[in-house]
Formats: C-alpha cells, structure tokens, sequence
C-alpha cells in the first residue's frame, strides 16, 4: 500500500483529499505545517507528498529544498492558492515534480498522484536492457537512475521522464509541447514556462559534472540531445 504525506495548514484541504485518496486504497499520513512534515519524512516510508506552499513555521517551498538536498526523490506534488506563473515556476524551481493551483477538485489531486507514483514506479519492471548511453551521460531506465561523467545526478521523475525521451531520440527535436503532452499526459495549455524551468534544472545538474551542454534549445522549435 503506497503511503502519503497530505500537508496543509487548512484542515478542511487535507480531510477533503485524505477522504478521495483513502478511496482509492492509499494510507494516508497529515501534517498541518513544514516542520511536522519533515519529521514525518524521517519517520515514515512516504511514497508522495502533497504540500501546500504557504504554511506557518516552514513554508512548502522550504520543504522541497531541504528534501532534495537530503537527496530525496520522493514526488512532490505542490499546492497553492496564487495563481502567478512566478509562483508556480519557483515551485518547480525548488524540487517539486508537480503542481495544483486552488480552488482544485479532489479527483485531479487523485489523477495527479497516480500519474506521479505510475511514473515513479514503473520503471522497477522495466528489464535490465534499458540502458542509454551517450557520451559520458548514462540513463539506466530499470534502476532510474542517471550517471553524468560517472557521478550519479539526482532528478526529480518528471525531469527524469524528459531527459530520457531527450535521450532516447538523440537528434530528433522537441517541442515544448510534445514534451509536456508526453510527460505529464496532458493537454498543453501555456506551459511553455513548466517545460522550460525543468529543461533548466536539468542542464543545471548535468552540465556541471558533463562540462559540455548536454540538452540544446532550437530557438522557435524545442529541445534535443545530439548523439
């Protein structure tokens, strides 16, 4: 049974998607702020967290940080009640793979969660043979995991999901629709800024240890990675 952490300071938010998501088969862990979330993390096995981004003691924004440079790849699905793409964009920015702006329906939440596990987790019954490599960039798609010049780079799975259809296609171009359609199972709906922020954080992680730009920008087209 996949468990998941609901953090919000409103508790009608968490009783609401504690109820769906207890429907659908998922133990559910609440925490009412960033601090009890945190200490949560270092108790339970929390599969997914779901976080609001305005909290008393330590905001959401502070949690994904202090989460992913304790190397957790734990999905991070951000909530928040503003709706300025600056706010979503330093969400992502901060290490969360996903994000909700409220008012929201409870069944988005549950399709968001189960898309990001489905995505996660499938990867443990891919066979051995899944390995791409390029240059001194290695993708192992069975173990998730990704090596740059042999340093194991830490992703979140939504930049993982892109680096390997990147990869996996070397020379082919991307738009950043495709891209968004493909990873998030979505319609594209502007954005472009999503697509980019996580373009960036990839480059970011990649191009200090490869010393070489790994993931190139065709202006007015999209993205590729040159075999």
């Amino acid at each position: 049974m996949k468990q998941i952490l609901v953090v919000d300071d409103d508790q009608e938010i968490v009783n609401l998607i504690s109820i769906y998501l207890k429907n659908e088969g998922f133990l559910i862990h609440r925490a009412s702020n960033g601090k009890e979330a945190l200490e949560l993390m270092n108790k339970e096995n929390i599969d997914l967290l779901i976080l609001d981004l305005m909290m008393p003691v330590m905001d959401g924004m502070e949690v994904c940080r202090r989460l992913r440079e304790q190397d957790s790849l734990v999905p991070i699905l951000m909530l928040t009640a503003k709706s300025e793409d600056i706010d979503k964009i330093s969400g992502l920015m901060s290490g969360a793979d996903d994000y909700l702006t409220k008012p929201f329906n409870p069944l988005e939440v549950v399709a968001r969660v189960k898309t990001l596990l489905r995505r996660v987790y499938q990867y443990v019954s891919k066979p051995q043979s899944d390995l791409i490599l390029i240059d001194n960039l290695e993708i192992d798609q069975q173990s998730h995991t990704v090596k740059a010049a042999g340093k194991v780079i830490l992703l979140t799975a939504k930049e993982f999901s892109i680096l390997t259809i990147l990869a996996s296609n070397p020379g082919r171009v991307y738009s950043a629709e495709e891209l968004y359609q493909l990873v998030w199972k979505e319609s594209y709906m502007n954005a472009n800024n999503t697509i980019m922020v996580h373009i960036s954080n990839l480059r970011d992680k990649l191009e200090k240890e490869l010393g070489y730009k790994v993931i190139k920008t065709i202006w007015g087209v999209g993205y590729k990675i040159e075999k």
